[in-house]
């Protein structure tokens, strides 16, 4: 005895609904940020790549003002999404009071160049390896400034293998949807780091012989 047509259009409806209930909950735990969820981990490559995009982007116009030599000035635009939200840190990183963190200074012997992580609280800096949290770019600009507070506006500081640096403390809200890079070498001002949140600028001098 087979069943009639209402029992039949009934079971499809049933399996219907059953198969986008299941879609539905899958559709909510992937869109949900948990920790170690395919989302978060997502969203925490998606940062780190655009923590080494600007590091790139500083140490690739600095190069450029160096090559030229004294009197040069160069300009590059970036655009920031995920640095400059505060939630999307706190959920990729799992980081509580996320400060944006640049410095400048050597990579053992790699070379010197730019260094962008993000700080906060329970935030360890990790240079290398699966956990790295601290990207870095190489620049022709021999110098190490990590060591001299002096050089950072705003300034703040950090650890990096149980030594003190200090560098530029930005808070991720006060970032540009475009940042925009502004590069010099004037032999008569020190090296200075300055972000402008009002302007929503980086102005940076080098100077080598100073």
């Amino acid at each position: 005895m087979g069943i009639n047509k209402r029992g039949q259009v009934s079971l499809e409806f049933m399996l219907i609904f059953g198969m986008m209930l299941i879609l539905l909950l899958y559709s909510v735990n992937n869109i949900t940020f948990r920790q170690g969820s395919t989302s978060t981990e997502t969203l925490r490559v998606q940062i780190s790549l655009e923590e080494k995009n600007l590091a790139n982007a500083i140490s690739n116009t600095i190069s450029q003002v160096y090559s030229q030599g004294p009197g040069a000035k160069s300009t590059t635009f970036v655009k920031i999404t995920y640095l400059r939200d505060p939630g999307m840190l706190q959920n990729g990183l799992n980081v509580q009071d996320p400060k944006i963190f640049i410095t400048y200074g050597n990579y053992g012997s790699d070379g010197n160049g730019t260094y962008v992580t993000v700080t906060g609280t329970n935030v360890t800096a990790v240079l290398s390896g699966g956990d790295k949290n601290v990207f870095w770019s190489r620049s022709m600009y021999q110098a190490v400034l990590y060591d001299n507070s002096s050089v950072w506006n705003p300034s703040g500081s950090t650890t990096f293998n149980s030594t003190t640096v200090y560098g530029l403390e930005i808070d991720p809200a006060d970032l540009p949807s475009t940042l925009e890079i502004i590069v010099e070498w004037n032999p008569d001002n020190p090296n200075f780091w300055n972000f402008d949140s009002d302007n929503g600028e980086l102005h940076i001098n080098i100077n080598p012989g100073g």
